[in-house]
């Protein structure tokens, strides 16, 4: 099994992070699979609202999105320190896909 993968739930991208860190912490040995999360609007929430869809606005995301990159992967090793994502929760009552 190369890995687990576990959807965000509509969690803020800092508890996302959160959660997936305290995952990974919880190994005494490394298992030989991945746990991360699908990180669809965790990792993209901030990004879209910076951007907001205006070309004047396109670095400040592009540097958001790699900002939240990195929380991402350092919480995939269990490394991650927090601080840096948004807070706002991307919970949407009765949501469908």
């Amino acid at each position: 099994m190369p890995g687990i993968t576990f959807l965000s739930g509509g969690q803020s991208e800092e508890k996302a992070c959160q959660n997936l860190n305290a995952i990974n912490k919880l190994a005494e040995v490394k298992h030989p699979w991945n746990m991360t999360y699908s990180f669809g609007r965790a990792l993209q929430s901030s990004v879209m609202t910076i951007w907001g869809g205006k070309d004047e606005n396109w670095k400040a995301a592009q540097d958001r999105l790699l900002d939240r990159c990195g929380a991402c992967s350092s919480a995939a090793l269990g490394t991650f320190e927090g601080g840096s994502g948004s807070t706002e929760s991307d919970y949407v009552a009765n949501y469908v896909y």
